[in-house]
């Protein structure tokens, strides 16, 4: 039976390999530049305070790679669901040869135990070892990134660590499920995608949030939380402000809201809301004439000192590889449960 597996599977491991070696040997040779880039950048802007445009910059030169490599870790898992794991069932189902190698000296539990075992090994393997080598080479761009692109958001976080081994194992074998339930090649493929892809869209926005209880602090407004400030040219009107999504001090966190909340605790805005900020800007800190330049420190102190601040529920960094852990354990029972479920129905259901 391995040998058997391998002859049948041995040209799809090939072109597997081969991709995957393409893709190690240009992280390999663009790693270290990028990696001393950075921290040639880093020595340069913490002598002069201007690190936060060069985070700018240099994630900008290098977006086009990072979104590429991410995108290539996402979708390996659903091609290995799409393309070993449904048609594993449907093409002896359809061929007829079904008939011939279940009724030899080879049961049904051992000829699905190797297919699985084998199999999904390789696709566990090529996943892991494609998520943590792309997990090295932009150790740099997840410093770097915007908050939207951090390495905790919903978007990178499946492309980095562990997690994709678990997400191979879990599409590999629901694809062999879907293809024992359906037993056309074509609808199986199509089938195991979108359920794939919905799981993949459940898991971030229903599930990871509450893996851990999120953390809910109240900070102080400033350059760190606060994307836009606005105050009328002539005074005599309200201020705006429109918060950012990002927590001082919590660099890379996954931030799942940001509101503004006024002295009284009552929430006036969210991220990327325009807020109003009752606050007299005809004389004072806040004046037109006083708020521009340096004078803006001083003004926002005084907003803090009325009483307006940022009420932030976020997922901090240092819990990354404790999600990664957790989550790859969540699509591993999921993993096997799917695997229990193969093996009653081809013994007792699939004929």
């Amino acid at each position: 039976m391995i040998w058997l597996t391998w002859r049948q599977f041995r040209g799809s491991v090939a072109m597997t390999a081969a991709l995957l070696v393409m893709l190690t040997a240009a992280l390999a040779l663009t790693g270290p530049g990028l990696a001393s880039g950075y921290s040639a950048g880093i020595a340069d802007c913490t002598q002069d305070n201007t690190c936060d445009q060069f985070f700018d910059r240099f994630f900008e030169a290098y977006q086009l790679p990072f979104l590429a490599v991410s995108l290539v870790v996402l979708l390996l898992p659903a091609l290995v669901g799409i393309f070993w794991g449904a048609p594993m069932i449907t093409r002896e189902l359809e061929a007829g040869t079904h008939l011939l190698v279940w009724n030899q000296s080879i049961t049904r539990g051992r000829w699905l135990a190797v297919k699985l075992g084998l199999t999904g090994l390789v696709a566990m393997t090529a996943a892991c070892l494609c998520g943590l080598a792309v997990t090295l080479w932009s150790g740099p761009l997840d410093k770097s990134a915007p908050d939207s692109l951090a390495l905790m958001a919903p978007l990178v976080f499946g492309a980095r660590g562990i997690a994709p081994m678990g997400y191979g194992a879990f599409a590999f074998v629901l694809g062999v499920t879907v293809g024992m339930l359906v037993r056309r090649t074509l609808p199986a493929m199509a089938l195991t995608l979108a359920v794939f892809a919905a799981i993949q869209l459940a898991m971030p926005l229903l599930v990871r949030p509450h893996l851990m209880p999120p953390v809910t602090t109240t900070s102080e407004l400033g350059r760190a939380n606060v994307e836009n400030f606005g105050i009328p040219p002539n005074g005599g009107g309200p201020a705006h402000m429109v918060l950012k999504s990002a927590v001082p001090g919590q660099a890379g966190a996954w931030v799942m809201s940001s509101d503004l909340v006024d002295p009284s605790g009552r929430t006036i805005g969210g991220a990327g809301d325009e807020a109003t900020i009752q606050i007299s800007t005809t004389s004072g800190p806040c004046a037109p004439s006083r708020a521009g330049g340096q004078g803006m420190d001083a003004c926002m102190a005084e907003i803090n000192r009325l009483g307006y601040r940022q009420q932030a529920t976020y997922q901090p960094l240092d819990r990354f590889w404790p999600f990664q852990w957790i989550e790859t354990g969540i699509y591993a029972l999921l993993t096997l449960g799917l695997t229990w479920f193969c093996f009653w129905w081809i013994r007792r259901r699939l004929s």
